[in-house]
């Protein structure tokens, strides 16, 4: 849980902690864009509108969410899905991502993300980031973010009760699926390109991130 910022230096403390993958342990956000610009001109969409609701959502929901007539929703994100996966161009870790989770024991966090798992897999090999053994991709929920259920399969399979669990997000859906859950939530800001309110703490990047593994257990952040 949360400690008191305010008496110590600790930003956050908690048995386990849960990730998501885009904007939170990578940045991919131009090459998502890029994909999705080229769909929305396919469909005659507003390129715009459409970028402001994408990000932290899984294709199915935001494709679906467009109330196109007469489309194959399957091939539609079979589409995206492909071009994402072809276009890994810029995807990089946030800065001290790769250091900072390899230091966390392997049964002690988790990714939660809206991609599938095979576009998951592209981008965290691109950036270099080892995926934890517990993964929950878009396959394993029927309800994408902002609805919790990805937080509470990861936390089920973790083996701790949510309440447990730091969520670190960086998008709207997310923040709302985290909030949603029951978890304590860190919000992280490196690749954000428009400001979010929140007023849940604020993590820039993990470069100047302290990890301490303490003798009770509890996974402690410290700046």
């Amino acid at each position: 849980m949360l400690v008191d910022v305010a008496r110590r230096n600790d930003v956050a403390a908690s048995r386990h902690w849960v990730f998501d993958m885009d904007g939170t342990l990578i940045t991919s956000t131009l090459a998502a864009e890029r994909v999705w610009t080229r769909w929305a001109g396919r469909h005659g969409l507003d390129v715009a509108a459409l970028l402001s609701v994408m990000h932290g959502v899984r294709a199915i929901d935001t494709i679906r969410n467009q109330n196109l007539p007469d489309i194959d929703l399957d091939a539609e994100v079979a589409w995206v899905e492909r071009g994402e996966i072809e276009d890994v161009d810029g995807v990089a870790p946030i800065p001290g991502a790769i250091n900072f989770v390899k230091r966390l024991p392997p049964d002690r966090w988790a990714v939660v993300t809206s991609a599938s798992v095979s576009l998951a897999k592209a981008r965290l090999k691109a950036a270099g980031v080892t995926p934890p053994a517990v993964m929950i991709t878009a396959e394993d929920v029927e309800r994408g973010k902002p609805d919790p259920a990805g937080y509470l399969k990861a936390a089920a399979a973790l083996g701790f009760d949510i309440a447990d669990c730091l969520v670190f997000e960086d998008a709207e859906a997310g923040i709302r699926a985290g909030e949603a859950a029951g978890a304590d939530v860190m919000v992280v800001t490196a690749a954000w390109t428009h400001p979010l309110e929140t007023d849940h703490p604020k993590l820039t990047d993990y470069a100047d991130a302290t990890l301490e593994v303490r003798s009770d257990g509890r996974l402690v952040l410290t700046l």
